[in-house]
């Protein structure tokens, strides 16, 4: 097994990563130990190599088995190469996910119904995506959101099918969706939000009817992180370190929907 790559504790310690970003491995763990899943299966797409991501850890340790997709060849055929492809039930796609695909991609390959986990990583559609889709039901759902976006507003990248992060800006922070927002989509899917990964990256939310005295539904003052990140690229596309207050200059000048107006 890869060794653990242990995070700064929170929320009772619960987080460490192993394949993980930020110490999602950790909040996982605790969520499926501890809700009534349906199906030991999940979805996670934008998962790039499949080397750093949310499902990793529960299909090689705890049995689980789905399907991964990203839009690009090299990393799919990095993924079909890689041991753990034969060595675990796992099916990789390539394909450009948009909001008109989504469900006739997951029909194609085979997943409908209930399923464990949904994981939502894809620097743009985020929030147009999830709402898109209806032909799978999950436990939990983990999307990336993007915290730059505040936490008042319920903001979002207007729809865009050929959005991409850094030709949208080339400093690649423009994209996904507030906490505001995924939490008010989450609520109109019957999803509570129940906690934030370290960084202010991943939000999880948990089907209502799973709920109980360990999975709690939390506010979003609760979970909000300021990210403490900066990978800001240059038009070179270079890190150049920006501070918060560059940060906003360039997303004030970004189109952006707010879904309560």
């Amino acid at each position: 097994m890869k060794a653990v790559k242990s995070t700064t504790k929170r929320g009772g310690g619960i987080e460490f990563q192993v394949y993980s970003q930020w110490g999602e491995d950790g909040i996982i763990q605790y969520l499926v130990n501890n809700l009534d899943i349906s199906r030991k299966i999940f979805i996670e797409f934008g998962v790039e190599n499949y080397i750093e991501s949310n499902t990793r850890f529960l299909l090689r340790n705890n049995d689980w088995s789905g399907l991964v997709i990203d839009g690009s060849e090299n990393n799919i055929n990095f993924i079909r190469h890689d041991e753990i492809y034969w060595q675990n039930n796992l099916k990789a796609v390539c394909k450009f996910i948009t909001a008109e695909n989504i469900n006739e991609i997951f029909l194609e390959n085979g997943f409908s119904g209930k399923i464990g986990i949904l994981s939502i990583d894809i620097d743009g559609n985020d929030y147009w995506v999830w709402k898109a889709i209806d032909v799978v039901d999950p436990d939990i759902v983990i999307c990336e959101y993007n915290t730059r976006l505040g936490k008042e507003k319920a903001l979002t990248i207007p729809y865009d099918p050929n959005f991409m992060r850094f030709k949208a800006h080339y400093s690649g922070l423009y994209g996904g969706a507030s906490i505001r927002a995924l939490t008010l989509l989450a609520n109109e899917k019957g999803y509570a939000l129940v906690a934030g990964s370290l960084k202010g990256v991943n939000l999880f939310f948990v089907k209502r009817e799973l709920l109980n005295e360990k999975i709690k539904e939390k506010s979003i003052d609760e979970v909000y992180r300021e990210n403490q990140f900066r990978d800001a690229r240059d038009a070179f596309g270079q890190l150049c370190y920006l501070s918060r207050e560059e940060e906003q200059k360039i997303l004030k000048n970004m189109p952006v929907v707010d879904i309560e107006k």
